[in-house]
């Protein structure tokens, strides 16, 4: 069976709030993730702080391009949760990316959910 695309989805719970909440952090986090996984990332990453008018939403989201599609991510300022997406139709490591993510946001639970997508 052929796919179009693999899509990884992480959601983690109560990482580290310094770490969730740096702007500095995040952007290292996913050059890392990128190399890690052997991708190609197209241009800088977008990185904005939003929602700052709801303590229960604020964060910061996150772009990066890459090649073969895109990784984003939404980090909760307020209980340094992360969710995380990784979507290429170039295959990539599961667990390196999960590795990344533990290096520097060090959540307490990591749920995942892994789809493969048709062509």
């Amino acid at each position: 069976m052929e796919y179009w695309g693999y899509h990884l989805i992480l959601d983690c719970k109560n990482g580290d709030l310094d770490k969730v909440k740096s702007p500095n952090n995040i952007e290292n986090f996913v050059k890392e993730l990128v190399n890690k996984i052997n991708m190609t990332a197209f241009g800088a990453p977008k990185l904005n702080h939003f929602a700052t008018h709801d303590e229960d939403t604020a964060g910061y989201s996150l772009v990066q391009l890459i090649e073969t599609s895109s990784i984003t991510g939404h980090f909760i300022d307020k209980n340094g949760d992360c969710y995380i997406d990784i979507f290429s139709c170039k295959t990539f490591d599961t667990e390196i990316a999960k590795q990344v993510v533990n290096k520097y946001f060090s959540p307490t639970k990591i749920k995942v959910t892994y789809l493969k997508r048709q062509a």
